[in-house]
């Protein structure tokens, strides 16, 4: 006979809050008190239908269970068990959220049903409904609110003081190559005041990645240091005079300060977003550097619009794709240089019209052919594109210097200029984000440009975080197309 289990109660908190929580089939590690340790097999996004969360709980028992539905407009989810060792059978759970008007709060229903081997029907019956469903709606109000005086099923919690985590992380001892990129263990300790720190679900892989490795900015990456610039994940716990943030809350950053390579981390809130839920960690940490570099080289540098002639290096890349795509989607004449024929494609697909496929870095007279030479050239190549750039330059052109993937590139002289009255900048994209208010207006344009098509999330590879070894080369080497994505 199965048995049926179910508990309600009614959180101090929006529905938005706490559906931002339990959407995350793995975020039970950071607020049920009765789960030791929890993972995602396969690397699967925390929020995929079908994923499979493996955990431990603190009494040595283990949970395989699988989300079997997800739906962010009824903010409802279920999911099974199998495979455990508490002798849970054919157990099925469904957790529903509903707003209550009445001081925007939540009410949230959880129930499951379940068979058990004989005669320990109300053993187990009660092991759910108050080990795992009455604690749970405790432990959530705790995870909120941190000490304050949110209530559920009529009792006040208090929140755990935090404390220092261990985290995995990549870090380099040296400057060089790819194989400097090594794994170890560290400690992170709790948040400071301004502070937050955060599960990290998916982290950025970035061409300034690559030029810190290898030395080229001593002063950002001193050594011993851990690359990376840009995560999204699950904000665990939050410092003093933070505000705006709960833990729970899906959220993404970008900084100024390397670091990102890791598990878990503690980042100034001044960096850190909120993610809307129709965007996922993978997409976050894939686009948010990326779409904000397109939007102010589009927007403010190129000041792109229709019949603007843009010629954009490495189209098929990361920051390419999107370049070209919403360039395109303003009326712009947008020309590409890619490596491969795949690549080719690939440029064409997300709106390039011309695209030139070039390893020698020779491009000038085609887009001179093509269009009658580019206003605006937005290149990552550096050394070796120099003297091809400024011929492929018609007058009055601007030329966006991004980075030196090619090598370092030369100053460059007035006079190289003059000859068409050209101008050239190099930019760094934090000096476009320097506020969070300026890093959040921003961020939802390239949210409201993923929306409304202006935009497509570009192809993603996702690699373990031990493999950002493995990453680092497959850049270097120009295999890549589309973004980098490293999973811890």
């Amino acid at each position: 006979m199965l048995q049926r289990v179910v508990r309600s109660t009614v959180i101090d908190a929006p529905i938005e809050r706490v559906w931002a929580v339990l959407r995350d089939f793995n975020s039970h590690e950071a607020w049920h008190e009765v789960v030791e340790a929890s993972r995602i097999e396969g690397n699967e996004r925390s929020d995929q239908v079908g994923c499979v969360r493996s955990f431990t709980l603190r009494d040595g028992n283990r949970i395989r269970e699988q989300l079997l539905t997800l739906s962010d407009v009824e903010h409802k989810s279920t999911y099974c068990i199998v495979e455990a060792t508490v002798p849970l059978q054919r157990y099925v759970a469904t957790v529903t959220l509903k707003p209550v008007t009445d001081g925007n709060r939540t009410f949230w229903h959880w129930e499951s049903t379940f068979a058990t081997p004989p005669g320990m029907e109300r053993e187990l019956r009660d092991m759910v409904a108050q080990g795992v469903y009455e604690a749970g709606f405790e432990n959530l109000c705790r995870h909120l609110q941190q000490g304050g005086d949110l209530r559920a099923t009529g009792r006040a919690a208090a929140m755990p003081q935090a404390v220092a985590m261990r985290a995995r992380r990549v870090a380099i001892e040296r400057y060089g190559g790819p194989e400097e990129l090594r794994p170890q263990e560290a400690e992170v300790p709790a948040p400071r005041e301004g502070e937050v720190r955060i599960r990290q679900r998916a982290i950025g892989v970035n061409f300034i990645d690559v030029y810190l490795r290898r030395g080229w900015m001593p002063s950002m990456l001193p050594l011993p240091g851990v690359p990376g610039m840009e995560a999204a994940g699950t904000v665990l716990d939050v410092g003093p005079q933070v505000s705006g943030l709960l833990p729970g809350d899906r959220v993404t950053y970008l900084g100024p300060q390397p670091g990102a390579y890791c598990d878990l981390r503690c980042v100034p809130a001044d960096w850190v977003l909120r993610l809307p839920a129709s965007v996922e960690d993978d997409v976050a940490a894939a686009l948010l550097l990326k779409g904000i570099t397109a939007d102010y080289l589009l927007r403010d540098l190129g000041r792109v619009q229709r019949g603007t002639r843009l010629l954009v290096h490495a189209a098929a890349g990361g920051v390419g794709l999107l370049v070209c795509s919403w360039a395109r989607r303003l009326g712009a004449v947008v020309l590409g240089t890619v490596s491969s024929e795949e690549k080719a494609r690939v440029a064409r697909a997300h709106g390039c019209e011309h695209v030139i496929v070039t390893r020698d870095y020779r491009f000038a007279d085609a887009v001179q052919r093509a269009c009658g030479g580019a206003d605006v050239v937005i290149d990552g190549l550096g050394g070796a594109a120099r003297d091809e750039n400024l011929a492929a330059l018609a007058r009055r052109g601007h030329w966006i210097s991004l980075g030196q993937a090619s090598g370092p590139l030369a100053p460059l002289p007035a006079d190289a200029l003059v000859a068409k009255s050209l101008s050239f900048s190099r930019p760094v994209v934090f000096d476009y984000v320097a506020t969070n208010e300026q890093l959040a207006e921003r961020a939802q344009r390239v949210w409201n440009a993923l929306a409304d098509g202006s935009i497509n999330a570009p192809p993603i590879e996702r690699c373990s975080l031990n493999a950002a070894a493995e990453a680092h080369a497959r850049l270097e080497s120009r295999a890549t197309i589309g973004a980098l994505v490293l999973v811890p």
